[in-house]
């Protein structure tokens, strides 16, 4: 017999005996993809939800951050109008009278510290005088008839309306202008 015979007879019968086994070792390594393919997409799915809740929770941070101001600037608009009323009757009354016009000045230093709050919070005032209409950021109070404004613009502001970081806190109470009626 031929040794080299002997040696290949075995790895014959061997490769022979193994074909089985490799099918399904070929079988089992697909089924392992598939199953490493379905955890990889898996995993990227929950990266990214987890990514849309951080992002969403930051946003919602942001914008507490930014509102939470809000209830407490609109209590303090009446004080602001009310601040504003004083401020221009004692300088009326002060013009004269000393004890008056220091009245006068404390108010006015006051109604500049919270006009000075204002701006450092993001609170603006809407002042529309002579602006066209805009029912979402104007109310209007009144129409009048008015030959020298066009028609729905705003003649008057009764009330100055305001904004925290461009959300309408209150808004201008106003006058609006309207062509006037021929024939009358």
């Amino acid at each position: 017999m031929n040794p080299s015979a002997e040696a290949a007879d075995p790895l014959a019968e061997g490769a022979a005996g193994s074909e089985p086994e490799v099918s399904e070792l070929k079988l089992a390594l697909a089924s392992a993809e598939q199953a490493a393919a379905a955890a990889r997409d898996q995993q990227l799915r929950a990266l990214a939800e987890l990514d849309n809740v951080r992002k969403r929770a930051q946003r919602d941070i942001d914008s507490a951050q930014r509102f939470a101001l809000e209830r407490f600037a609109g209590e303090l608009l009446g004080v602001r109008d009310s601040l504003e009323l004083a401020a221009q009757s004692a300088a009326k009354a002060g013009a004269g009278d000393a004890a008056a016009g220091s009245s006068a000045a404390g108010v006015q230093a006051t109604l500049q510290l919270l006009v000075k709050a204002f701006d450092k919070f993001s609170i603006v005032r809407i002042d529309p005088q002579g602006a066209a209409f805009d029912p979402a950021q104007h109310e209007a109070v009144l129409a009048q008839e008015s030959a020298s404004a066009p028609a729905d613009s705003v003649l008057q502001v009764l009330q100055s309306g305001y904004q925290l970081n461009g959300r309408l806190l209150r808004p201008a109470r106003v006058i609006v202008a309207r062509a006037p009626q021929s024939g009358a």
